[in-house]
């Protein structure tokens, strides 16, 4: 029976673990900085945050398929990290700096240019997991290389609670300097521990590439078959929906904790503490669910846990305790939807084409960010903000519709 190797894949989660500090940074500092600082309105705010991803929709797919086809001392995936985190971790100082001094331009330049730098290295990252790690073990890989992305998440949102002090326009730099920091340490970690090209070989020499690693659907850049190509569009229009609902709530939470329960400063971020929490506590024992019971079962049930939870949150007019068990919820039915999602979509990949794969998976991720920040945003600045949560419990409700048609990708013993 094949074993996991644990400790690789906790060093190849350092990538991850620096890719989701920032996205955290992202989501909850970048919409705040939009209002509060060059007073913009929801609707143009969520059109900004959408732009992001416009730019991730053609620069994912396209470096995740040249990181299939490079060959480098270091590897297929690492120079891009590399590369692309020094660049990020550069440029994106620049961002709090034009808050700051209210220079709109510089702003819209150095988030374009940060933008540009992270989509470089987002889906070699990634796709470094399948590329050491054969198939029966991806959901249990993909569960460490979550559990890296949500220990790099907390550590943001903790740094936010310390360091976002007081004010509607207070002085973000601290903040983005000490996740750059984070971001560097990670990925020297990676440089030193993963010498990807050697243990690349080790994998296939050892026979952890073999049979288990062929394709669902054939070799390298073949197309294929009808019902696998029909599951693979199934799973994708999940992908789309489920990032509609999740990406939603936490683009606007921010501004919804102030504007309808009326917390001051960085206090939203216990919920989303909580949530992260809850993940890290899930995400290993999902792995194994997953392996035991089929990633679609176990997807399933994390989308249902969100639908409920999403629902009940449109009836808390003012922040309570409980909203910590209802963030809680959300955070498990992430961690089951994250570690398995991404291994089916790769188990229709040949090895050779996991980079390729890995930038579909976030092609139809980042077509969800671009549409649900506009259409959340238009229905939060001209209905209600508390239109929110109803409208993320509506997605979720699709995406279990659209799962349920999903056939292939599943688990195999």
């Amino acid at each position: 029976m094949q074993k996991l190797n644990v400790r690789r894949t906790i060093c190849i989660g350092a990538a991850f673990l620096s890719i989701s500090a920032f996205w955290q940074l992202y989501d909850n500092i970048i919409p705040q900085i939009l209002k509060y600082s060059f007073g913009l309105g929801e609707t143009v705010s969520g059109a900004i945050m959408a732009l992001d991803n416009l730019l991730a929709i053609f620069l994912l797919p396209l470096f995740g398929g040249l990181s299939d086809r490079v060959n480098t001392r270091l590897g297929k995936r690492t120079p891009f990290i590399l590369v692309g985190t020094i660049l990020a971790t550069a440029i994106m100082l620049l961002i709090p700096t034009a808050a700051n001094a209210k220079n709109l331009v510089l702003f819209f330049v150095a988030l374009g240019a940060v933008l540009i730098a992270m989509g470089t290295y987002r889906s070699p990252a990634v796709a470094l997991m399948p590329d050491l790690t054969p198939k029966p073990l991806r959901s249990k890989a993909n569960a460490i290389i979550n559990l890296m992305g949500t220990v790099g998440g907390i550590f943001t949102l903790v740094f936010i609670k310390l360091l976002v002090g007081p004010g509607t326009t207070p002085s973000y730099f601290p903040l983005f300097a000490a996740v750059a920091a984070l971001m560097l340490i990670a990925v020297a970690v990676l440089l030193i521990t993963v010498k990807e090209k050697k243990l690349a070989e080790e994998v296939m020499s050892s026979g952890e590439g073999g049979a288990d690693d062929e394709p669902v659907g054939g070799g390298k850049g073949s197309r294929l078959p009808k019902p696998v190509f029909r599951s693979l569009c199934f799973l994708l229009c999940s992908v789309l929906f489920w990032f509609m609902a999740y990406n939603a709530v936490t683009t606007a939470f921010s501004r919804y904790a102030v504007e309808v329960w009326e917390l001051e400063n960085g206090g939203f971020a216990d919920c989303l503490m909580v949530a992260t929490v809850a993940a890290v506590i899930t995400y290993v024992p999902v792995g194994l669910l997953a392996t035991r019971f089929g990633r679609k079962r176990v997807i399933l049930c994390g989308i249902t846990l969100m639908a409920v939870a999403f629902a009940s949150g449109f009836f808390f007019r003012e922040y309570s305790f409980f909203l910590n068990v209802i963030f809680a919820v959300v955070g498990i039915g992430w961690a089951t939807i994250n570690v398995n999602s991404y291994p089916m979509v790769v188990e229709m990949s040949s090895s050779g084409d996991i980079g390729r794969y890995t930038g579909l998976y976030y092609t139809f991720s980042m077509a969800a960010q671009i549409t649900t920040p506009i259409l959340s945003g238009f229905l939060l600045e001209h209905v209600s903000y508390r239109t929110l949560f109803p409208y993320a419990a509506f997605f979720m409700v699709a995406a279990f519709c659209t799962m349920l048609m999903v056939k292939h990708g599943d688990s195999k013993k």
